[in-house]
């Protein structure tokens, strides 16, 4: 009998398209790439806009921090509540949502008072109305694949969700740019900007809220199981005891945290590298044409041994890069950093994601899974607000090279701390499904 592997690469290149035969599936499909495509333009918009009225390292870095504080608190409700009630009244309900705060950041910026005197926390407010959306929206997306499909056409789902997932994440902040820098002129001049982005994103968001009302599929709610705090602390209790998970998610944790240079992005395109909202939307850009090359590529060539070394090296790789943005005074120069840090980071996120399905009983994998949904929104969004911290302390070039020699110096004690990380070896062909499976269906972070 064929092993996973074979199984996963006869189901992309016998019949590449399986999964699109089932409609629901397409349509879910074409409204996440709507959706990413909106989510990420946005991001590019709201990052532009504050920096212009601001000026400041640390109020870009309260943009991420607005994002993830919704996620810590509710979370793992979020979680639960997925496995309760319909998945997708869940995801029309935080999208709705979320189209509310879109439309409210386009009354700011049309408004001609809202934003005066460098007053954002109007700003603030709404994005905290969308990680609180997104916090919902992320554990009910997760479980409702494998309703979309037939069984046998998993694995090529969950493989072309990654690769839409990629596509529109690498595209998405090319077109925030792009459309925030038209030379709009007359009546329309006053959509000229933010306006005209987030007008964009609304248009994005209200094309998913009708795909995904369309779908069909019968959404069936899992068991119930009590959601109380010896819940929580059961997941934390296991992370903590295995120590190859823990090391898995504390590295990628620690390192992102310290060598995210996202949140800085704006600074370097306007007082560092001179590129304007274009050269923005690029940067923005360049660690997901990475992350894309990295995920197809494993699609036909997974790790199959000295993963957990291979885990390290691409962690000291991402923090290596890291620095060299940070001392670029070239575009082109930063751009390709930025493609390695996308690269070696989706390294990383495919080896941890591996050791979670592998290191993990199949009773507790619900509740270690929400343990690292919190590490990673630790990672990313928290991580934008520590940039920004340190940035304004020190300055963001200094801030990204300290990030990224922490990053290095996270890997190396890693290593010493967690040798079963170092010496794990071999992965299956379930646990990188598992893997591709979270990377397909993972909302987008900005």
């Amino acid at each position: 009998m064929a092993d996973g592997s074979e199984r996963g690469v006869a189901a992309v290149g016998k019949d590449y398209r399986s999964a699109f035969k089932s409609r629901d599936f397409r349509l879910y499909q074409a409204a996440r790439l709507m959706v990413v495509l909106g989510a990420e333009a946005q991001s590019v918009a709201v990052a532009w806009q504050v920096y212009a009225i601001t000026h400041s390292a640390l109020d870009l870095g309260y943009t991420g921090l607005a994002l993830f504080l919704p996620g810590l608190f509710v979370m793992l409700a979020a979680g639960h509540a997925a496995d309760r009630y319909d998945r997708r009244k869940i995801i029309l309900l935080c999208y709705g949502l979320q189209a509310i705060c879109t439309a409210v950041l386009l009354w700011l910026s049309l408004s001609a008072t809202a934003l005066q005197h460098g007053r954002i926390w109007p700003i603030y407010a709404v994005l905290v109305g969308i990680g609180l959306g997104r916090a919902f929206s992320g554990p009910a997306a997760s479980a409702m694949l494998p309703s979309l499909v037939p069984k046998e056409h998993f694995v090529n789902a969950v493989t072309w969700g990654a690769t839409v997932y990629q596509i529109a994440n690498m595209s998405g902040p090319a077109v925030g740019g792009i459309l925030f820098t038209l030379p709009l002129v007359g009546v329309a001049a006053m959509w000229g900007g933010a306006p005209i982005v987030y007008s964009f994103t609304l248009i994005m968001l209200l094309g998913f809220l009708v795909l995904v009302s369309m779908i069909r599929t019968r959404m069936v709610a899992t068991e119930k199981k009590a959601f109380n705090m010896r819940t929580v602390l059961a997941g934390l209790e296991y992370v903590w005891r295995a120590k190859l998970l823990l090391g898995s998610i504390s590295l990628d944790l620690f390192a992102v945290l310290l060598g995210g240079a996202t949140a800085l992005l704006p600074i370097f395109a306007t007082d560092i590298l001179h590129a304007g909202p274009r050269g923005l939307g690029l940067l923005r850009a360049m660690p997901s044409v990475g992350a894309l090359v990295v995920s197809l590529t494993m699609l036909v060539r997974p790790i199959k041994r000295k993963a957990g070394l291979t885990m390290l090296m691409c962690v000291g790789i991402f923090g290596a890069a890291t620095v060299v943005f940070g001392l670029s005074r070239s575009i082109y120069l930063s751009a390709a950093a930025l493609v390695i840090v996308g690269a070696s980071d989706m390294v990383s996120v495919v080896v941890r994601s591996s050791v979670l399905q592998l290191a993990t009983p199949p009773e507790m994998r619900g509740r270690v899974s929400a343990v690292n949904w919190l590490f990673i929104g630790a990672s990313n969004e928290f991580g934008e607000f520590e940039s920004g911290v340190t940035a304004q302390w020190w300055g963001a070039v200094r801030a990204v090279v300290v990030g990224g020699v922490g990053s290095m110096l996270v890997t190396a004690s890693a290593a010493g701390l967690f040798p079963e990380l170092r010496k794990a070896n071999a992965l299956t062909a379930e646990a990188l499904m598992g893997a591709e499976r979270e990377l397909s269906v993972a909302e987008p972070v900005d």
